[in-house]
């Protein structure tokens, strides 16, 4: 059995940021369940493009508002808390963030906590090691 709170997970390597954006990796690859699942928040007034090549996510987002624009369909969505989208076609996406958004994600294949986005923003597939 895991359990972990995001206050133990704060400031540690499994808590990421990059400019806009926190993401807290509550369960990683290397914990050996199949899946990586996560605490993101974007900050208010921001704009993100993503990737996910080699990952399927699943996003529920819990607080916050703003627009998901498939850019392989050029369709847009209005996104408030109970919103969820499912990338199970690796679309590349664009957020943008009315109110600060904070969500839970799975990934599948999981994600190490090491991968960074890449130009495209897309994160590389990387191995997970036992116990990370």
């Amino acid at each position: 059995m895991i359990v972990r709170t995001t206050a133990e997970i704060t400031g540690t390597e499994r808590d990421v940021a990059s400019t806009g954006w926190r993401s807290k990796r509550i369960i990683l690859g290397g914990d050996n369940v199949g899946f990586s699942f996560h605490e993101t928040t974007i900050d208010a007034g921001t704009v993100h493009e993503f990737h996910y090549q080699h990952h399927v996510e699943a996003v529920w987002l819990i607080e916050g508002e703003g627009t998901l624009t498939d850019l392989d369909n050029d369709v847009s969505y209005q996104l408030a808390p109970g919103s969820m989208y499912l990338l199970d076609g690796h679309e590349r996406h664009r957020l943008e963030v009315r109110t600060r958004m904070r969500m839970m994600c799975v990934f599948n294949p999981p994600v190490t906590g090491q991968e960074v986005h890449d130009s495209n923003g897309v994160y590389p597939l990387v191995a997970a090691t036992i116990g990370g």
